[in-house]
């Protein structure tokens, strides 16, 4: 796990840093000016919708697409500057799998140790701890076009971590995989930050929860959120409140109450309250229900579900670009 401000502890050092990242197509702007630091140890959720630039960052990441500004460096090495010296330290498992599903396992991973300049002699070694590491110990002679999907993209991290990277990069690694090959393959991902920095790109937001220890959430290209997944789970921005009662008030009475902006009666009978901006009815509310009589049974801020923050930031974003382009 990551070292973090206040534990006492140095902070764990960097793995990779990318700058003032962008990349044009044409007339568009695919990523805007991100700045991305990953530390050792760390598994970083890299999260957006559909469009927002996640795919176009990591073919950057990974120095398959040159960035049109901007600076990668993998372990102090500079991406741009030196790609075979960056690469050799990179891992990167992309959304389609390169597998070679005519080869048995062993001669796949074989190969691949080999285009990642395994030394000779230590390919057998790095064969086997791959395999242990993935879970593949007897598949090694099957054929890979006959391993099901979660076996498969064993097989494809397995590739990515012959090497024994410093990074690992995985693109939708679950992917079309049933739950039980979900769980295996999370926490497949939790067990590769004991030897490796982790970037895990993924729309999944449960996944995100379970085996990341930070996120960033990329919209139309640029960075909405980058903090600890426990600051994720808290963000609220300002949350509605919940309330029961045994004597439940009109709506009526209650949109009265200062600090209240909306009302609305749940199917449950509990009653969702927006606030208004910068007041809180929370005093005037238990106020009220003391002198009503009204038996107030429960108060508490709604918790906002991973969604719920997910959405909030995105449509908080695109509405200040477009008051920016009004």
């Amino acid at each position: 796990m990551t070292n973090h401000p206040g534990s006492g502890e140095a902070p764990a050092e960097s793995t990779l840093s990318a700058r003032d990242l962008s990349r044009t197509f044409g007339g568009a702007r695919a990523v805007d000016g991100i700045d991305l630091e990953l530390r050792r140890g760390e598994v970083l959720g890299l999260l957006g919708p559909n469009g927002a630039g996640k795919t176009t960052t990591m073919q950057m990441l990974t120095g398959n697409l040159a960035p049109s500004s901007g600076s990668i460096s993998i372990c102090g090495v500079d991406l741009l500057e030196r790609p075979a010296a960056a690469k050799a330290r990179l891992g990167y498992l992309p959304e389609i799998p390169p597998l070679y599903k005519e080869l048995r396992v062993d001669e796949y991973l074989r190969l691949a140790a080999r285009l990642h300049r395994v030394p000779r002699a230590g390919v057998k070694d790095a064969l086997e701890q791959a395999k242990t590491r993935c879970g593949l110990d007897r598949m090694g002679q099957r054929l890979i076009g006959s391993l099901s999907k979660g076996y498969q993209q064993r097989v494809g991290i397995a590739q990515a971590i012959i090497h024994t990277p410093d990074v690992v990069i995985l693109d939708e690694p679950t992917v079309g995989l049933d739950p039980n090959q979900i769980r295996e393959i999370r926490s497949l991902i939790r067990e590769l930050s004991g030897r490796h920095s982790v970037i895990l790109s993924t729309h999944i937001l449960p996944e995100v929860e379970a085996v990341c220890d930070r996120v960033q959430i990329l919209h139309r290209g640029r960075i909405v959120f980058n903090d600890e997944i426990e600051a994720l789970r808290q963000y609220r921005g300002t949350p509605a409140l919940l309330l029961a009662f045994r004597r439940a008030p009109g709506t009526q009475e209650l949109s009265a109450l200062p600090g209240v902006a909306t009302v609305r009666r749940l199917d449950d009978g509990m009653y969702r309250i927006e606030r208004a901006p910068g007041l809180d009815p929370i005093d005037a509310l238990v106020q009220a229900a003391v002198a009503g009589d009204w038996g107030l049974t429960h108060l508490a801020p709604e918790h906002a579900t991973l969604e719920d923050v997910f959405v909030q930031l995105t449509r908080q974003d695109a509405a200040l670009q477009g008051e920016a382009s009004a």
